[in-house]
């Protein structure tokens, strides 16, 4: 059957995530293209109406393949098999509580700044050295 789902009901959020993303994507190049085909101006031989339903026409038509091939691309066997590997290995992950994500940003900010002041210092000490010993001229 067409439109018949591969291993149905495994990997169900990785599968949904992806299609919703896909079509995000697939919405937006649609509407990209919709608001392109007005800039287009055809001849005298055709109507304003036809012109209407062209411009709206062609990104329905591309938005209808597009969700076909993200279904297809979804639902193929080596990609679901993968999205159904993934997310279960992403229940195997031992997550860190908030708490402790909290903590260790602290510990990254507190120690980027002690760096960047360490840096500093090192980085006026060479210009003095320089200038010291006459490699390095400062003008001013």
């Amino acid at each position: 059957m067409a439109l018949e789902f591969y291993k149905k009901g495994q990997g169900y959020y990785t599968r949904l995530g992806t299609a919703i993303g896909a079509g995000v994507l697939a919405v937006l190049g649609c509407y990209s293209l919709y608001q392109k085909l007005d800039a287009i101006t055809p001849g005298d031989t055709i109507t304003p109406n036809v012109k209407v339903w062209l411009r709206a026409g062609i990104p329905a038509a591309v938005f209808a393949v597009l969700g076909w091939l993200v279904f297809k691309i979804v639902n193929s066997p080596r990609s679901a098999d993968f999205m159904i590997a993934t997310e279960g290995e992403m229940k195997k992950v031992s997550w860190s509580s908030k708490k402790e994500v909290i903590n260790s940003t602290k510990v990254v900010i507190v120690t980027v700044i002690i760096l960047s002041v360490l840096l500093a210092v090192v980085d006026f000490g060479f210009a003095k050295l320089f200038q010291w010993i006459g490699v390095l001229k400062v003008m001013g």
